[in-house]
């Protein structure tokens, strides 16, 4: 296989198949309220959790060279949005993905951040300050919240912004909770200014229970965090009712798994306390 430029590529069968990708669903956010959209939202969020685990799982756990695998999926991408002289994707997770890009009408930006956020990861290994992060968190989280609304029918510049909060602060509570096996795999996604304003080295990063130094570190951007999805939680309440109780059910995911990983474990009644709190946009 080869590129428009002549460049040779992987064949499809060096990508993650349908069947290794798809079953991670179950352990997701991604996909915790999708029970009550109905099948056919069902179906069109699938597809677009089916492209971004792809990306995910080639750019941390391939055994190949990465930057040619994901510039496989970018072809893929590419055939997906009919371009032409291309034909049709050949990785069904991409035939998926095709439909629902045409039945919602979805631009290839969001996907296309997504890809470069992966390949981010194969050059970028430490962040220096916040800001960078979040910036990071565009690439890597914001696109997948405006694809949902374009599934939603919903996808306003107003309501991609408090979307882009809450896909933020969902990236930054996933990284407070991965900390050590970043590290293991020669990533520190926590900003460095910060590490170095608490006393928390290479040893901290792997300390398991974490070290005080480091748990004061967590503190700072768990708030940040719980910031960036308050401040978005107004999102749902300009929702129809079903997507409205999804969205509220990804910020509240959120939001409790910063409970439990700073406080320990709460109540399911807490969980749907925060559910419904933020349905309300509160």
């Amino acid at each position: 296989m080869a590129t428009a430029a002549g460049a040779a590529l992987p064949p499809i069968s060096a990508l993650p198949t349908r069947d290794q990708v798809l079953p991670q669903a179950a352990d997701e956010n991604f996909t915790v309220a999708s029970a009550i959209l109905g099948p056919r939202r069902v179906r069109h969020l699938t597809a677009i959790y089916g492209f971004a685990r792809l990306v995910d799982d080639v750019g941390d756990e391939s055994a190949g060279e990465r930057g040619e695998l994901l510039e496989l999926v970018a072809l893929e991408l590419r055939r997906a949005f009919r371009q032409p002289g291309l034909g049709e994707p050949q990785h069904p997770l991409m035939r998926d993905l095709s439909r629902t890009i045409a039945e919602c009408r979805m631009p290839a930006g969001p996907f296309e951040r997504l890809i470069q956020a992966n390949r981010l990861d194969q050059v970028l290994t430490r962040y220096e300050n916040f800001q960078q992060l979040l910036d990071y968190c565009q690439l890597s989280a914001a696109p997948v919240g405006e694809l949902v609304l374009y599934v939603f029918g919903a996808a306003t510049p107003d309501r991609v912004l408090l979307s882009d909060r809450v896909c933020a602060g969902l990236q930054v509570v996933e990284h407070l909770q991965d900390i050590a096996e970043d590290f293991s795999r020669g990533r520190v996604y926590m900003p460095r200014e910060d590490l170095e304003r608490f006393g928390c080295t290479d040893a901290d990063l792997q300390a398991l229970p974490p070290s005080a130094n480091l748990r004061a570190m967590m503190d700072l951007q768990a708030t940040r965090a719980r910031a960036l999805l308050g401040s978005g939680a107004p999102l749902a309440r300009t929702l129809p009712p079903a997507p409205r109780l999804a969205v509220a059910g990804f910020t509240a995911g959120g939001l409790r798994a910063l409970d439990v990983l700073m406080r320990g474990q709460i109540s399911r009644r807490a969980y749907i306390w925060q559910v419904l709190r933020t349905a309300a946009g509160r």
